[in-house]
């Protein structure tokens, strides 16, 4: 647009180009502004909202203590939830006259629809807020009024609040980026920042102080009438003898009203530790150790002993002891075996360990000495690869040891070579005939019981075959190489005569396992004379 040979026209039309460019990035950035005055009506709204429900609760805190006679302890909580409001609302009244005064002298006030004139000014925001190297804009005394805020909310509401305005080190999104987390708490949210955003984050701030405050004053509603003991809670109980019933025998249980007061905390302890509560109702959960002292019927009696601690009308602290026992079962587990037994060294052998007392509970692992365990994705079923002569298995459910079983490896049994020639076996102590002796087929077979165990590692095959036609100390013809498993002896058949023989030379057998890897089976001497008539 800009070169030496472009006519008048054509300058004009690039010149109007970059005017229309201009024109729609300012309505980008008018848009977002836009967007940051809603976000701050939001805020300001919810922060309302939040305040109408806040004086809710102080009035039922007042109504409360009223009704229970205003007695001392009670009226000290209702003073201390008017105090919580008073903090919050000064706090808050001292950060609304400041986004007045940066709608005022940064924004340059509001026209006759009360919108803000001067939406994207942001030096007179940060002379405001920040003021320059002094820390003395405004932004330094929020800070101080913020953080010292929630340190006395948290120790009136008896919780931990986190400060509001952090420097960007403190801030945990802050604090990731390179060129934010050297700024303060001033520059980190008002330098380089519009009207409109700087009130969204003032307006923010406002929104946190009336969330600490619901909270702290919701803790301050529960103290109030502590000290009576009022079961408004009912609720409709079913003990059991057990959750487990074996068909044809009796159910048995009771089932009675329970009541619960929202008005006390109680204290709950058991076997000396302290018990966590939940909606005023102690919640008992632990795993249960037989410690090995179990009787001939497997089952080790055991006692829980604790109680309930509250706070009495009269002032005083009411304690009540309780004592329950219960019985530990001894788990027990079956050892189901699919292709035991016995093991077989480095091969696939498939077990089931199964605890039918433990039902929906049994979810075992089983670390091996010896081997290498596979689990199948089912309980209780694994596949186990020997690499020693002995595998001890150990069978521990939720972190607990149920036992151990010691195997012994066998080795795989060797295959038996077969010889088919001309597709008759060669068991016949004569031989074959020399007329149907055209080809020869030499098979490795595995042990019956080795394949009916472990069918995926009882593949095995003969490498390669080497034939030569002897009659009497001579050779006659060969040597001649066969492929894996035989092959055709027509072109010795011309030679062949009763009283010959076919030496057979295997040159290797191989198995392959479960996995599909292949290794050599050592076999000792592989040679095979088989008689011709």
């Amino acid at each position: 647009m800009a070169g030496g040979k472009e006519t008048p026209r054509q300058k004009m039309i690039g010149m109007m180009y970059l005017v229309l460019t201009a024109l729609l990035a300012l309505q980008v950035t008018s848009a977002i502004l836009e967007k940051f005055v809603l976000l701050n009506n939001s805020l300001e709204s919810s922060t309302g909202s939040s305040n109408r429900v806040n004086q809710e609760t102080v009035e039922k805190i007042k109504q409360a203590v009223s009704k229970s006679g205003n007695r001392p302890a009670d009226v000290a909580v209702m003073g201390q939830a008017d105090q919580v409001r008073k903090s919050s609302s000064e706090l808050i009244s001292s950060i609304d006259a400041l986004k007045q005064r940066i709608i005022a002298e940064a924004g340059g006030g509001t026209d006759e629809q009360g919108n803000i004139k001067n939406l994207s000014e942001e030096e007179k925001v940060a002379q405001i807020m920040i003021n320059g190297e002094g820390r003395n804009g405004e932004a330094y005394k929020l800070q101080t009024a913020l953080n010292g805020y929630t340190e006395s909310m948290s120790k009136i509401g008896n919780a931990k609040y986190a400060s509001m305005a952090l420097d960007a080190k403190d801030d945990p999104t802050a604090s990731r980026s390179k060129d934010q987390r050297g700024k303060d708490f001033a520059n980190l949210n008002f330098a380089q920042t519009p009207v409109p955003a700087a009130l969204a984050v003032l307006s923010q701030k406002q929104s946190d102080i009336r969330r600490v405050e619901g909270e702290v004053l919701d803790y301050l509603a529960t103290k109030v009438g502590a000290q009576d003991v009022k079961f408004d809670k009912i609720m409709a109980m079913l003990s059991m003898e057990s959750k487990v019933v074996v068909a044809g025998t009796k159910f048995k249980g009771e089932m009675f009203l329970a009541a619960s007061s929202s008005g006390i905390q109680p204290r709950m302890s058991l076997n000396g530790g302290p018990v966590r509560m939940d909606n005023g109702r102690g919640i008992i959960e632990f795993t249960a150790q037989g410690g090995g002292a179990y009787d001939k019927m497997g089952l080790s009696r055991r006692v829980l002993s604790g109680s309930i601690s509250y706070n009495a009308p009269d002032g005083t602290v009411k304690t009540v002891p309780m004592q329950a026992e219960y019985f530990v079962a001894k788990p027990s587990y079956q050892v189901e075996t699919a292709t035991m037994p016995p093991l077989y060294l480095g091969c696939e052998n498939k077990l089931s360990i199964q605890s039918p007392q433990l039902g929906a509970l049994w979810n075992p692992s089983f670390p091996a000495e010896g081997a290498q365990v596979i689990p199948s994705g089912e309980r209780g079923k694994i596949t186990i690869v020997p690499n020693s002569a002995r595998v001890r298995l150990n069978v521990v459910n939720a972190g607990t040891t149920l036992g151990s079983e010691d195997f012994k490896v066998n080795r795989v049994p060797r295959p038996t070579i077969e010889y088919l020639v001309g597709g008759r076996s060669t068991a016949d102590p004569r031989g074959v005939p020399v007329d149907g002796a055209r080809s020869l087929q030499v098979r490795a077979v595995a042990d019956p019981s080795f394949a009916a165990y472990a069918p995926n590692d009882a593949n095995f095959r003969v490498t390669g075959v080497t034939v030569n036609l002897a009659r009497g100390t001579r050779r006659v013809f060969g040597p001649m190489t066969l492929g894996p498993g035989g092959g055709s002896l027509g072109a010795m058949a011309a030679e062949m005569q009763p009283g010959d023989r076919i030496s057979v030379t295997i040159e290797g057998v191989q198995r392959r396992n479960f996995r599909g890897e292949t290794s050599d089976v050592p076999m000792g001497n592989m040679t095979q004379n088989i008689p011709l008539y």
